[in-house]
């Protein structure tokens, strides 16, 4: 089947980034949210990422109005998804949001419809089971900010059929991103070894091993990380870390996994990192 119509639901920073990509490779794209204001905030972050683009010289002017031309919104997810050859999830990392969004596109999908979420970390088997085509289920992890990021995980649910793979796959490479194929197991490959990594991160924090700054930098001039695992946690949000944690805690039950108190703490208070304005980091 050619993928020609995609859907992608949600329009935060995740969605408007695969909505981008999407359309300027040449799909139709449809952009669902549950308001227009949410609508109008994402297409805004489009079009002056496709600026930035067009001032860099990696697009010219006319791909520009070509890449915004091939987005469309929807306020309704029924109309948004019922023409799609695929469907991408990028709503909150919620597991009940997302079974809910699941059990209605598998109901109003055509039949050939292939869904997959953008989930960083949720069984793609788990979600794939709510619905009656778990064969045509996959899992799409792109990485923030999509439009730069090369890597897209592609995770294969316990009945993901090899001809949905193999679409989904030549898809990725065809939007220009490297896809690795990752067994359905809690945090897949990335999360898996970043998280606690952050986790043990923000231990040393709270046990006064060294500064927020000094930690950073251990590990951006030690390790030749581009960001410092703090600073990365900010711009991820600590609250999806925490979120991150407690998967992976919950799915492969090793104290290993257990989230750091100060990380708690912080996710109690408010503190969720670049999106709050305060996390490690004021911003």
């Amino acid at each position: 089947m050619a993928i020609t119509n995609i859907t992608v639901i949600g329009g935060g920073t995740m969605g408007n980034g695969i909505a981008h990509v999407a359309a300027q490779h040449g799909h139709n794209v449809t952009l669902v949210d549950v308001s227009d204001a949410a609508l109008q905030k994402a297409m805004a972050t489009v079009t002056a990422n496709l600026d930035r683009q067009v001032k860099k010289e990696v697009l010219t002017q006319a791909d520009r109005d070509a890449t915004l031309a091939r987005i469309v919104t929807n306020t309704s997810l029924e109309e948004g998804a019922k023409g799609a050859d695929l469907v991408v999830e990028a709503a909150s990392e919620r597991l009940e949001v997302k079974q809910q969004i699941f059990a209605t596109l598998d109901a109003i999908c055509k039949p050939e419809c292939i869904l997959a979420s953008n989930t960083s970390s949720i069984s793609i088997t788990t979600l794939a089971g709510g619905t009656k085509r778990a064969d045509k289920f996959i899992g799409m992890h792109f990485f923030n900010p999509v439009p730069v990021m090369k890597l897209c995980e592609i995770i294969r649910g316990l009945a993901t059929s090899d001809e949905t793979y193999a679409e989904i796959k030549a898809l990725a490479v065809g939007l220009g991103k490297t896809p690795v194929e990752v067994q359905d197991y809690p945090g897949f490959v990335s999360n898996r070894i970043l998280m606690p990594m952050i986790n043990e991160a923000v231990y040393c924090v709270m046990e006064g091993i060294a500064s927020v700054e000094d930690i950073d930098t251990v590990m951006k001039l030690g390790m030749a990380h581009p960001m410092g695992p703090l600073a990365l946690a900010d711009f991820i949000g600590l609250d999806v870390c925490l979120s991150i944690m407690e998967v992976l805690h919950d799915g492969l039950g090793d104290s290993k996994y257990r989230a750091c108190p100060l990380l708690r703490k912080m996710v109690a208070a408010g503190h969720l990192g670049k999106k709050s304005g305060r996390g490690f980091y004021s911003y």
